[in-house]
């Protein structure tokens, strides 16, 4: 599964899209032009222990530290706005390339709040070997930033993404470009059991708990089956003691 020339498969993705950055700053979401919003400071914090544990205290990589799940217990907490914030600020930083991962592939979500078409993705590569990431992999007018979309939907996707094709898909993405960091929009851990395949091959664990909605119930068992990770980060949303563009949560 190498990044090589664009395919001609039928099924390949145009290989640039604009996303609707108006809308963006409309949902009260990270832009580059949004200057020092409050949530654009909230994902600053939030993603500066994420880069910190980029490399070992000696210097060295981390393996698959550049990989970034973002999940939640249940939809509705917020983890898609958190995942596309995430991956917007991070690619403000300088030197940083940013691959943004739709891999709720039952129910995608991103595509509509980046206001983009449907497109071949994560699932069409598992799926079609003649498929490459340069066929599926988005450019995007945020120069930093390119998105994979979740693809074609399908029955067997806790095989597929258990997979060894996922694992040394994740290898390659993870280990070609030195400053990629992939930051992956995950299922709900309690409603699926991709969430929890994924999440045992990721780097970073970013868990998203919503402000007075989560029970202490639900956060143990997401916890327990993230337990593995060792890297595990949590995010208070829609909190009502920061203020509103900060604690607004798009719905999934």
């Amino acid at each position: 599964m190498k990044d090589a020339a664009p395919s001609e498969h039928p099924g390949a993705a145009p290989r640039a899209v604009a996303i609707d950055l108006r809308r963006l700053a409309e949902l009260g979401m990270v832009t580059h032009e949004g200057g020092r919003s409050p949530v654009a400071e909230d994902f600053r914090i939030i993603k500066r222990p994420l880069l910190r544990n980029l490399r070992a205290e000696d210097g060295s990589p981390r393996p698959h530290a550049n990989l970034i799940i973002v999940c939640s217990a249940l939809p509705g907490e917020g983890k898609t706005y958190c995942a596309i914030n995430l991956a917007l600020s991070i690619a403000m930083e300088r030197d940083t390339t940013v691959l943004l991962v739709d891999a709720d592939v039952a129910r995608p979500s991103m595509p509509g709040v980046l206001g983009l078409g449907e497109h071949a993705g994560l699932m069409d590569i598992l799926l079609d070997q003649r498929l490459t990431l340069s066929d599926v992999i988005l450019k995007t007018n945020v120069p930093a930033l390119s998105i994979l979309p979740a693809g074609r939907s399908n029955r067997q996707a806790t095989e597929l993404l258990a997979s060894r094709d996922m694992s040394e898909l994740l290898s390659e993405i993870a280990n070609r470009y030195a400053d990629r960091i992939v930051v992956f929009d995950s299922p709900p851990l309690l409603l699926t059991t991709e969430a929890g395949v994924l999440a045992a091959q990721m780097g970073q664990v970013v868990l998203v708990v919503e402000a007075e909605s989560t029970t202490q119930a639900a956060l143990r068992e997401a916890l327990r089956q993230i337990e593995s990770c060792k890297h595990i980060h949590l995010v208070y949303n829609k909190t009502r003691a920061l203020p509103a563009s900060a604690r607004h949560g798009y719905d999934r």
